[in-house]
């Protein structure tokens, strides 16, 4: 019963998740100028903390007010979008190893998961789950391995386009979803 719930967690979240997901779109990015190790810690930390919430809370989150999910997930993209157009281009491509400590980019991994999408469908999912299961630690740990899954794959997605875009182009690129993921926000529009 255990191995088959923790499939079912692992399989139901994962499915949810991985179409189309800002999630992914947010770590695609952060793989394109940072180092991966840390992208992954702190993408992994915060997966583990909102699928702990998602169990532990359960039908709590699905009760919360759409427009404070949606204001939480636009206010999350608008920032990120105004920190890329307002950031000073940089002239001399820095080597990815050497741009920013392990802790900030972690910290900015675990920011840009942590703080958008709550109640989103793999919560939903795993809060379903938990509640039917009656197993929390079990659909937590198929949960965390579906979202880490989901990271690796965005991650990797990311660090092939590094050597493909030029940063100016990307930066641009980036804000432009940012921006995009903002409106969608607020209109509380899913992709």
């Amino acid at each position: 019963m255990i191995v088959s719930v923790l499939f079912v967690s692992y399989a139901l979240v994962l499915g949810a998740e991985i179409v189309g997901d800002k999630t992914f779109y947010t770590l695609g990015t952060l793989a394109t100028r940072y180092r991966l190790r840390p992208i992954f810690w702190g993408s992994a930390l915060a997966f583990m903390l909102k699928m702990l919430a998602a169990v532990v809370l359960g039908s709590a989150i699905a009760k919360l007010p759409s427009i404070l999910v949606a204001a939480l997930s636009a206010g999350t993209f608008f920032t990120i979008a105004l920190v890329l157009w307002f950031k000073k281009p940089e002239l001399d491509p820095v080597p990815v190893s050497a741009t920013r400590s392990s802790l900030k980019i972690a910290a900015a991994a675990f920011a840009g998961i942590f703080f958008s999408e709550w109640g989103d469908v793999g919560q939903l999912a795993a809060a379903t789950l938990a509640a039917r299961y009656r197993l929390p630690s079990v659909v937590w740990a198929g949960a965390v391995l579906a979202m880490t899954t989901k990271g690796i794959l965005a991650i990797t997605l990311g660090a092939s386009l590094r050597s493909r875009i030029p940063r100016e182009l990307f930066r641009y690129a980036t804000f432009s979803i940012c921006l995009a993921m903002g409106v969608l926000a607020v209109f509380r529009i899913d992709l």
